[in-house]
């Protein structure tokens, strides 16, 4: 795919590395600062562009705070890139909650965390539980969930299942139904044997408390970063996005969240959309480029420099400002 050719020239520049580390990954958390560097040196060189960063930007407070510092400065950019990893709904940072709440009426006790780690998309974590049912569970709740809503939900759900093993017991006579000890000895996998047993204690314990964990749009914080954008962005500017999989497009599934979509997939800026490309070009009326697929450190400043040369590629996806996917 070619750029516009009504974009602007790149005369002010926007650099914004996202300092996060892949938890599975023994990378640094800078390695975005690389590219970085090495794409203002182009810029500076092709162009003699000016060439201002975000730096630090680990969570989207920083972004935010220091993006609203820019704005109070005279001039809009003619790029704004980000570079850092991504999916298919967007730049990813370290997640923040954004909400934390536990709310007792009556018997009826819930406990919500929305967490964002991409703008707009919240990681919806609700806990529920009758607070008369097992008074030592409900005093527990009160006095901890603070802590424990810092924690993933693997963590609070292995956290408050022991709790439960220790305060509600197995209905004997169900264990002894479901599970008598010949048939778990008769299992001679280890393996197979716990989960077997897990299943019959799921099955004869009453349950404290009920979980769900689910992702849904956030369209106030979605249309937060969008506003912030088009502040920095000349309207015949473009944005930039050096990560994976913001332009791939994402099939539409009953459960979209298991693979990433919900952004893409929702009705914000009249959606659903292709790609988080095109959703992110329809919000912001601004040119949207972004890789198709998995992205290098490398390909992020070869992708640059073909953009700004004007040379094909073909894994790069230009959405420009009317809508139109530029051949």
């Amino acid at each position: 795919m070619k750029p516009e050719s009504a974009l602007r020239p790149p005369g002010r520049i926007l650099i914004i590395p996202l300092l996060r580390k892949d938890p599975d990954s023994a990378e640094s958390e800078r390695w975005a600062e690389r590219p970085a560097a090495e794409i203002e040196a182009f810029y500076r060189t092709r162009f003699s562009a000016q060439v201002r960063w975000l730096r630090g930007v680990r969570t989207w407070e920083d972004f935010y705070r220091q993006a609203d510092e820019l704005r109070q400065r005279p001039g809009l950019f003619d790029r704004v890139i980000l570079i850092g990893h991504g999916g298919f709904d967007g730049p990813i940072l370290n997640g923040q909650i954004v909400q934390n709440a536990l709310t007792i009426e009556g018997d009826h006790a819930k406990a919500t965390r929305v967490f964002e780690a991409q703008p707009g998309l919240a990681e919806i974590f609700t806990l529920t539980y009758d607070s008369k049912q097992a008074p030592e569970f409900s005093r527990f709740m009160e006095s901890h969930w603070n802590e424990l809503s810092r924690k993933d939900a693997t963590e609070i759900r292995k956290i408050l299942t022991n709790k439960e093993r220790r305060l509600q017991p197995l209905d004997t006579e169900c264990v002894a139904r479901q599970c008598p000890p010949g048939s778990l000895a008769a299992i001679p996998n280890d393996a197979d044997r716990d989960i077997r047993r897990g299943a019959c204690e799921s099955i004869c314990r009453v349950p404290l408390f009920t979980l769900h964990a689910f992702e849904a749009p956030f369209s106030d914080r979605f249309w937060n970063f969008v506003q912030t954008l088009r502040s920095l962005v000349h309207p015949n500017g473009s944005i930039l996005l050096g990560m994976c999989n913001p332009g791939s497009k994402v099939p539409e599934r009953e459960a979209p969240w298991e693979i990433g979509g919900v952004l893409v997939h929702s009705k914000l800026a009249s959606g659903p959309h292709e790609t988080y490309v095109h959703l992110l070009a329809a919000a912001t009326a601004r040119t949207v480029a972004g890789p198709v697929g998995k992205t290098s450190a490398e390909d992020v400043v070869d992708r640059v420099i073909r953009f700004e040369e004007g040379r094909s590629q073909r894994y790069l996806r230009i959405v420009a400002q009317n809508g139109r996917c530029t051949p």
